[in-house]
């Protein structure tokens, strides 16, 4: 039997669910977090009983990180505050946009990626995180800037082996990596394009939306760019498109099948104005072959008059030996696939707007 439980982060709380069986009833926890707009979810699946992260940004109370060790029964927050800049920076955390739990080989550590664009370490299993000075005090960040959502670091992909590699995305500054566990950090968007720029091609500066790897196969990676969808082979020292056969290249998730490394989904929009699905249809796009070849994914999704959008972190998968799929839109639904995106479910309407999905399969 599978059990699956759904962390939902909204612009209004945290919505759990939960699902035994073949996946296709769910039910729902009341609202955790009333009032506090959810921008990051996580999952540790490295305890015996995964650790859940919440990052809620209250407008009255500011940004903090929550934890749970029940499956959210109930939720803890340190009696420091545990994401925040030292003085010397002269910065304060505006929000944590992203909660990542390093390797196996490092059980206590979690990374958590903030605005303004910054990394954060954890060696106590996220109860503290110190600030990754190398990255913040890159050359670079003069030149880094917000995007639409913010300067953020919103995409963190530690490597499955080496330790010492981390591979991090913002908006807008474009993909870096260190291989020497933080202290230094190089840009790695050779191939990705800026349209928007003057030179097409930089350095620096691209605004990626979100990548994504398998941890078998990590050199193989995945970006979801500002105009653009991309595969590097080599680790991100260089990157191709492969948005033949895609209605749009511009969107923001990009999720890994959990067993599969070369099956990838996208939900794309029409660019740049509009950031609509294309002629109007909710559609995931999934590619079986890295992204050589697409197929749109409609069963049980409206296909007429739909406007709706889905973010960055709001798609995910589980790891049932047949995977379910997941993502919520920014007018409140919640869909959820238990056979790989063949056909969904409505699971949930008339939700706050969702800003970002988990899911652990226990």
């Amino acid at each position: 039997m599978t059990e699956v439980l759904l962390l939902v982060g909204t612009r209004k709380g945290l919505v759990l669910a939960r699902s035994t069986g073949d996946r296709s009833g769910w039910q729902f926890d009341p609202l955790r977090f009333t009032m506090n707009a959810v921008y990051a979810v996580g999952v540790d699946t490295r305890r015996a009983t995964p650790r859940l992260f919440a990052a809620a940004d209250s407008e009255h109370w500011g940004p903090s990180l929550f934890h749970s060790d029940d499956l959210g029964a109930t939720w803890v927050e340190p009696e420091q505050a545990p994401v925040r800049f030292p003085e010397r920076t002269g910065a304060a955390l505006a929000r944590v946009w992203q909660v990542q739990p390093g390797p196996a080989s490092q059980p206590d550590v979690v990374y958590a990626g903030t605005e303004p664009s910054a990394v954060f370490k954890s060696v106590d299993g996220g109860d503290s995180f110190t600030l990754v000075e190398g990255l913040w005090d890159h050359p670079h960040r003069k030149d880094w800037f917000p995007g639409f959502g913010g300067q953020a670091v919103h995409t963190i992909v530690p490597h499955p082996v080496d330790t010492e590699r981390v591979t991090v995305a913002m908006s807008t500054g474009g993909v870096y990596r260190t291989t020497d566990g933080g202290a230094s950090w190089s840009p790695t968007n050779k191939g990705i394009s800026v349209r928007f720029m003057p030179d097409p091609e930089p350095e620096y500066g691209q605004c990626v939306h979100k990548v994504a790897s398998h941890a078998g196969r990590p050199d193989r990676m995945f970006a979801q760019n500002h105009h653009g969808v991309y595969r590097s082979d080599d680790g991100g020292d260089s990157w191709r498109e492969i948005e033949t056969g895609l209605p749009s290249n511009f969107g923001f998730p990009i999720v890994v099948h959990p067993h599969k490394p070369d099956t990838v989904y996208l939900f794309p929009l029409t660019a740049d104005g509009e950031r609509m699905p294309p002629e109007l249809a909710c559609r995931v796009y999934r590619s079986d072959d890295a992204g050589e070849s697409w197929r749109a994914l409609s069963a049980g999704l409206q296909q007429e008059g739909y406007y709706s959008t889905v973010l960055r972190d709001a798609m995910c998968t589980d790891t049932a030996e047949r995977a379910g799929v997941y993502f919520g839109s920014r007018n409140g639904e919640l869909y959820a696939s238990n056979d790989e995106g063949e056909s969904w479910q409505t699971i949930a309407r008339n939700l706050p707007d969702v800003l970002s999905v988990r899911a652990v399969t226990l």
